[in-house]
């Protein structure tokens, strides 16, 4: 940094108990008091320099000693301190550190150039526009400075010039950045990266005050040069460094050791930054927006901010990590460590949002796809808080019954999350295991976890059935169809089979009996199923058990229904046909055979 040095003398100033003197040979005929230090000092120095001064002793003698109070003295005894140097002629120092005291000072004791040229007021402001204004960390130091100040600052045209100087170096474009700069982002080092990085202004900045980095946000802004995302890691940079806890949230920080005074700081500055954020989506990012929300509530932040907040981290959601739903619960009710009311408030902040954009979201890829992932990072982040010790039920279910069902290709992560839970809470009430997995739909599972979910001996017995079930189930559909192909097989080759005729041109006999059997077997394939078909829908999905008990009884019962039916329609067929002896033995022969492997399969 810059500074401009003043005067030659060497600096004499003396304390003596809460007095300010200086070695002189003449006695002291000017005492200033300000605040509670108390000055002697020499008209003959300062008054031809100060034009406040040449006024408040206009009428006093020259040998008189006239005593004066400042206590409304910008800056205080320090800043008036320096003055008084430079009316001495003692050497000082002026830096972005002390412009601004200084200045605001001297222009109280009115030390300008109508008083005596070359005076104090017009080499500061000379070092000011020449040095300050000129340099990038100067400008940041004395705007910092005048937070001391506002008022005085505001008046005198320091704020805005400095305001002004910022935002014009911010919008440099890189490559011209010449001056120095603090980056400090882990990896990063200016001997392996020779061009300026774009958020090279970003720490700098957030140095200062949360309304003066305001007005420079809003600025930038205004401007519409930056993009949205650059704006945004200003933002983050800034609140890594002044919001306690968004840094230490997964170590021991506690929200409790703060003061009421250090959360209205905190409250202020989260508030503000929320106001800021660029409307663009990824602005910033998902995890940003779940961590400025996960301390929301322990800083007591106003309802319209913390809606505010699930709203654009809901927008983003399917950009998040499980990492980034890994906060710690503030709640003093909860004992769990975990704050889940945190993710399903996003969770269902997101569905609203979904279902608000495109009613007929089924139909919308992109949207089908986000909501997928999002179901996808739920059934993770439930993997992780299974392992809660203290989370309850109540707590994990809904989390999990949110998802929609078009959120879920399959249920296998669920069931891991579940899965863990059961091994963790292994004294769970019948109810709660009932109700966590009643969650789970067994024909979602693919067939490597529903062969060991089958086996997992901490799943309920209901949910072990209905997983039996289902797979008795697929394996009848299995058969039902390999059935069905091999007869529309065999009706095929009867069809392309060619047709032998005898000496007269008529059909062989031996071709119509094949052709009859085939007729016969098909037919009865076909009334089969169509039996087992109807029976299926008429069972009930509530009665999984009962229907598992009863099943091969019932079918054997159909299977002989089907039989008596068939019996009385081949009878019909084949009295009409008129075909000879041993072609009706071989069919009742056929059907004697079906019929008592049907009712073998009934018993």
């Amino acid at each position: 940094m810059k500074f401009m040095k003043l005067g030659t003398r060497p600096d004499t100033f003396y304390t003596e108990q809460a007095t300010r003197g200086l070695v002189s040979d003449v006695p002291a005929d000017l005492v200033i008091k300000i605040n509670d230090t108390t000055y002697l000092l020499h008209k003959s120095s300062l008054l031809p320099k100060c034009g406040l001064l040449q006024r408040l002793c206009s009428g006093s003698s020259d040998s008189e000693n006239v005593p004066l109070e400042l206590h409304d003295m910008p800056g205080g005894a320090d800043a008036f301190e320096l003055c008084a140097k430079f009316c001495y002629g003692v050497s000082i120092n002026i830096s972005a550190h002390n412009f601004v005291p200084a200045l605001c000072a001297a222009k109280l004791l009115q030390m300008n150039e109508s008083i005596e040229k070359g005076n104090f007021v017009g080499k500061l402001e000379a070092f000011f526009s020449s040095c300050i204004l000129e340099g990038w960390k100067d400008s940041i130091a004395t705007l910092q400075t005048t937070d001391k100040l506002p008022e005085w600052s505001e008046n005198l045209g320091i704020t805005r010039k400095c305001v002004d100087s910022i935002i014009e170096k911010i919008l440099t474009p890189p490559p011209q950045v010449k001056w120095s700069y603090t980056y400090t982002r882990p990896g990063y080092t200016r001997k392996q990266h020779h061009s300026v990085p774009k958020d090279w202004w970003t720490e700098d900045v957030s140095d200062l005050n949360i309304d003066l980095f305001r007005c420079i946000i809003m600025a930038i802004r205004s401007t519409y040069v930056l993009p949205p995302q650059l704006i945004g890691e200003a933002l983050h940079v800034y609140a890594c460094k002044w919001l306690p806890g968004i840094t230490k949230l997964k170590s021991s920080f506690s929200f409790a050791t703060q003061t009421e005074e250090s959360k209205a700081v905190s409250r202020k500055i989260l508030e503000t930054i929320v106001g800021m954020i660029p409307a663009e989506r990824g602005s910033v990012s998902a995890g940003f927006l779940l961590r400025l929300l996960s301390i929301s509530s322990p800083l007591g932040v106003s309802p319209v901010t913390k809606t505010e907040l699930i709203k654009r981290a809901s927008i983003q959601f399917e950009e998040a990590t499980v990492s980034d739903l890994l906060y710690p619960s503030t709640s003093s009710v909860d004992q769990n460590f975990y704050d889940t009311e945190l993710v399903l408030a996003v969770l269902e902040s997101f569905l609203k949002f979904w279902k608000r954009i495109s009613p007929g979201a089924v139909d919308n890829r992109h949207l089908l796809r986000s909501i997928r992932n999002v179901g996808k990072l739920i059934d993770s982040y439930l993997q992780v808080v299974a392992r809660d010790d203290n989370m309850p039920v109540s707590k994990f279910v809904p989390l999990a019954e949110t998802v929609p069902a078009i959120g879920r290709l399959e249920h296998d992560d669920l069931y891991q999350a579940i899965n863990i839970y059961l091994k963790v809470h292994p004294d769970l009430s019948k109810a709660d295991k009932k109700r966590l997995c009643g969650i789970l739909e067994c024909q979602r599972l693919t067939p490597e976890v529903r062969a060991h979910a089958v086996k997992n001996e901490f799943l309920p017995l209901r949910t072990v059935v209905q997983l039996l079930y289902f797979e008795q189930e697929k394996d009848s559909k299995a058969t039902t169809s390999s059935k069905l192909q091999k007869s529309h097989d065999l009706l095929l080759g009867a069809k392309k089979r060619p047709a032998t005729r005898d000496s007269h041109g008529k059909r062989s006999l031996v071709n119509k009996e094949e052709f009859k059997r085939e007729e016969v077997t098909r037919r009865t394939s076909h009334t089969e199923s169509r039996e087992k078909g109807q029976h299926k829908v008429k069972r009930s999905d509530g009665r999984l058990a009962l229907d598992l008990e009863r099943k091969m009884v019932i079918r054997g019962d159909t299977e002989k229904i089907g039989s008596e039916k068939l019996r009385g329609a081949k009878e019909e067929r084949m009295s009409s046909s008129k075909l000879d002896s041993d072609s009706k033995k071989s069919i009742q022969r056929a059907r004697s055979k079906k019929s008592e492997h049907g009712r073998e399969k009934g018993r």
